[in-house]
């Protein structure tokens, strides 16, 4: 199975958030951890930021269907 390596500002696109705030969501631990790339680098693995992406989305519809 090949995973796509993504880069800050690709997460920060998919996300629409800040880089302090990606890095606050993984120190709290609600945002997937970084893997170290190389000395100065890191990255995500699409699968997982995708995955937080759907995890928001269901629990902003189930949400609304709870305030129904």
């Amino acid at each position: 199975m090949s995973q796509k390596i993504l880069k800050l500002p690709d997460v920060m696109k998919m996300t629409a958030l800040s880089r302090s705030s990606l890095y606050d969501f993984v120190r709290k631990k609600t945002f997937p951890k970084p893997i170290l790339l190389g000395a100065r680098a890191v990255g995500w693995l699409e699968d997982e930021v995708t995955a937080w992406i759907n995890q928001k989305a269901e629990s902003r519809q189930e949400r609304d269907t709870h305030e129904r």
